[in-house]
């Protein structure tokens, strides 16, 4: 585990991979229980809304209290894939992919991809948090759900 980060003029994205003892459906039923979200995952306060395929989210999380973001759930082919996306393109668009994909032994491989691209990018690249460190709590946090390690 550990988030990789790269960037360039008109794009920056995050991405976390951790291998899982669990199923592909148990890791999608955590990352699709919006409401039970906040019981495992450090990373995010609350999601109000109902995680499916073209609902808009509103997130809450610690490390920005007083904002909340509202993506929507742009693709959502469980027990494999599912994508969020916020923003307007060519402005500025967010787009966290989400990927499960089973290791033949019972266990699976979860990646989590962010995305930012967009012609303001370069001016606000600057105000943005380093979010590996939430990318590394959020795959360790699924990682000990999933395996039964507890909660936070």
């Amino acid at each position: 585990m550990g988030t990789e980060k790269t960037e360039s003029m008109f794009r920056m994205s995050y991405r976390v991979s951790v291998e899982l003892r669990a199923t592909s459906e148990a890791v999608f039923a955590r990352l699709t229980d919006a409401k039970g979200f906040p019981s495992w995952n450090t990373t995010v306060t609350s999601i109000d809304g109902d995680i499916v395929q073209g609902s808009k989210l509103t997130i809450r999380v610690p490390i920005a209290p007083d904002r909340s973001f509202t993506p929507t759930v742009v693709e959502l082919a469980a027990p494999q894939r599912m994508v969020w996306q916020d923003g307007f393109a060519p402005m500025f668009k967010g787009r966290r992919t989400f990927d499960v994909q089973p290791t033949g032994d019972g266990g699976c491989t979860f990646v989590m991809e962010e995305v930012f691209t967009g012609l303001m990018l370069p001016m606000i690249k600057g105000s943005l948090p380093d979010f590996r460190p939430v990318f590394d709590r959020y795959a360790a946090d699924l990682k000990a759900a999933c395996e039964g390690r507890g909660a936070r």
